[in-house]
């Protein structure tokens, strides 16, 4: 009864407190713009061209959840490897993620332009690299989904129980039972959706901005000073220090925070569910502006704060919602919290079959994407609840070996990419993405930043090291084993024109001066109309062959060879052939700089030496203006 008094007299009083009334405006005005926003139509969908597509805001918050429920956990395993810096490295490496999210939306650009939806940094990968490097992005995109499932999972547990007394017997049979529950759900066909996942949304954005402002108004001088200093000692550190010890601190502080922006790459996987790139850059500006700034945030409120972080590192963000709400808040925090663990365990199923069943259908592995009569992928889900519940059983539920292992395939994904980009890019140039390009050498700082994260990781969590190694491992072995008998280039290939063709329509021209154009795949060919002339498009089968735009027009492939190689070997076959023709041969001049195109700048340095190796035939490098309109 006492306590109970207790509790109405404190509650009474907190009513006329000025932390009232602002709580009160907060919460009116967060209602008011989700009410604003239930006005607007398709505000979550869309219906165009035959198809229903989801909108910016959509994808963004599906990846926004996934984002968010790594507050429940990240913040506390930053602190158990650096301590406060945990601080200032948290918003460092949200800074470094956004510089990362824009390359993310080159890379949708990218796909999109070569006909590719979703995917992601398996896609991309096969795109630039072929199979090999493929299936070791795959197998990073599964241990990532494999440890979203069992962290949130061990999470999920831990911080809904955190105010009862719960045997690690206990825990582990509700661990088994949520995995189990959500593969059920998904064999049966419920899967979330955008509207429901906004509702969520909606409920977890009052819950936790009034977590934000309760933290902020309850933090004291100490707490600000904690924060301030954090910065302070960082900087200090890398001033003193040389280039080299710097930049390893640095490497050491962004591998231990990275964990906080887990689920970044979701957005660029979910583009085949949107209508253009153009909705996933709306997209990250979203997640930038909103989980970009509050994740950072919150953890710097929560580290600074008077609580002991070692003995609540299983559910620091519930206890610390009890000091600054009181124990009714810390109970709404922690089922919340197991809300959006859970529906991030979900996600992890989703989001993997998908994967999986891309794959399975690019080599025809079609007895494993078999569905039920819902129309669920339900052999992909056992297997997946199967890995999820061993992997808790091998690492007993341990939430700190758990974000040891997860980060080395989240930095390998990250690394993939940037390495992706910047071959593709400088291969490539800017011919195919004019509309949206960033920074090579940002690209470049990025990968090496990410790659020696992810070197530092691989040799300090051997567990980590040693799932993904075995998970690579396997992955290369059945993909390998069966890519090159499976690959869909073959039907690229067969598509293809040879050499002797082209050389069989020069023959039967009467003109004894004949021009051969190289053209890159998808370039005009409008200046080789006469029946005295080809146009050459060479392509890689793994970016597919290009249309047919005349008869005059032979698209050859060119495989465990380089570009030069094969306009080499065509170039003999023509000079053998049509001894008794003039023949000029026609380049394109590039346009793209050298720094943007380092490749084309080795490929114009082994052009330069054609007259040497074929001194009967004429070269030309030619630009043809764009007509006015």
């Amino acid at each position: 009864m006492m306590h109970a008094a207790s509790f109405c007299w404190h509650s009474l009083l907190f009513m006329f407190t000025p932390h009232f009334y602002v709580t009160i405006a907060l919460n009116l005005a967060i209602f008011g713009i989700f009410g604003y926003l239930m006005t607007k139509k398709d505000l979550l969908s869309y219906f165009s061209n035959g198809k229903w597509w989801l909108t910016w805001l959509s994808i963004g918050i599906i990846t926004l959840m996934d984002e968010l429920t790594s507050i429940f956990y990240a913040p506390s395993e930053s602190f158990r490897f650096i301590g406060l810096h945990a601080i200032a490295f948290l918003i460092l490496t949200s800074i470094l993620i956004r510089f990362l999210s824009m390359r993310m939306i080159e890379i949708a650009q990218i796909l999109e332009v070569n006909g590719i939806r979703g995917g992601g940094v398996y896609s991309f990968s096969y795109l630039v690299l072929g199979p090999t490097v493929s299936f070791i992005a795959v197998s990073s995109i599964v241990v990532d989904y494999v440890l979203t499932a069992s962290l949130s999972t061990v999470s999920a547990v831990e911080n809904g129980m955190s105010f009862f007394p719960v045997s690690e017997t206990g825990k582990f049979i509700l661990e088994v039972g949520v995995i189990w529950a959500i593969a059920g759900l998904n064999i049966l066909g419920i899967k979330e959706n955008a509207k429901f996942t906004y509702g969520i949304f909606v409920v977890a954005a009052v819950i936790l901005m009034n977590l934000l402002f309760g933290g902020i108004y309850h933090a004291d001088p100490q707490s600000w000073m904690t924060m301030g200093k954090s910065f302070v000692d960082v900087g200090k550190t890398l001033s003193e220090g040389g280039w080299f010890s710097g930049y390893f601190f640095v490497i050491v502080g962004v591998s231990s925070c990275i964990l906080a922006y887990s689920g970044i790459e979701s957005v660029v996987q979910t583009a085949s569910l949107v209508k253009s790139w153009k909705e996933i850059r709306k997209a990250y500006t979203f997640l930038g502006i909103t989980v970009g700034i509050f994740t950072p945030l919150v953890a710097a409120i929560v580290l600074s704060s008077h609580i002991n972080i070692l003995e609540h590192e299983t559910d620091l963000i519930t206890q610390f919602a009890k000091v600054v709400g009181g124990i009714p808040f810390g109970y709404i925090v922690g089922i919340l919290a197991s809300i959006l663990l859970m529906m991030a365990v979900n996600t992890a199923y989703v989001a993997s079959s998908e994967l999986m069943e891309r794959v399975a259908h690019h080599y025809g592995f079609q007895w494993i994407i078999k569905t039920n009569k819902r129309q669920s992928l339900y052999r992909l889900h056992i297997g997946n609840a199967i890995f999820y519940t061993v992997i808790i059983y091998i690492t007993g539920g341990s939430q700190k070996v758990l974000a040891e292992m997860y980060a080395i395939g989240l930095l390998a994904s990250f690394a993939i990419n940037m390495g992706s980009l910047l071959i593709y890019r400088y291969s490539k140039g800017t011919k195919e993405s004019l509309e949206y390009n960033t920074s090579r050498i940002g690209t470049l700082i990025l990968f090496l930043i990410l790659f020696s994260c992810f070197l530092y990781l691989g040799y300090h969590k051997p567990f980590g090291t040693a799932m993904w190694t075995t998970v690579t491992a396997i992955f290369l072995f059945v993909g390998l084993r069966y890519a090159e008998k499976r690959a869909p280039e073959k039907k690229e290939v067969l598509q293809t024109d040879s050499p002797m063709q082209m050389i069989f329509h020069l023959v039967e021209s009467d003109e004894e001066e004949v021009h051969v154009y190289f053209r890159r795949p998808k370039e005009d060919g409008s200046q080789v109309a006469n029946t005295s002339s080809v146009y050459v498009s060479l392509y890689h089968p793994r970016q597919g062959i290009s249309p047919k735009i005349a008869e005059n027009h032979f698209r050859i492939a060119y495989q465990r060879q380089t570009l030069f190689q094969a306009i080499t070997e065509i170039l003999y076959a023509i000079e053998y052939e049509l001894p008794h023709k003039k023949i000029t041969i026609h380049l394109g001049w590039p346009t793209s700089s050298w720094l943007d195109r380092l490749s084309t700048g080795v490929m114009i340095f082994s052009v330069m030496h054609l007259p040497k190796y074929f001194p009967r035939l004429n070269f030309a490098m030619e630009y043809f203006g764009k007509e006015k309109v």
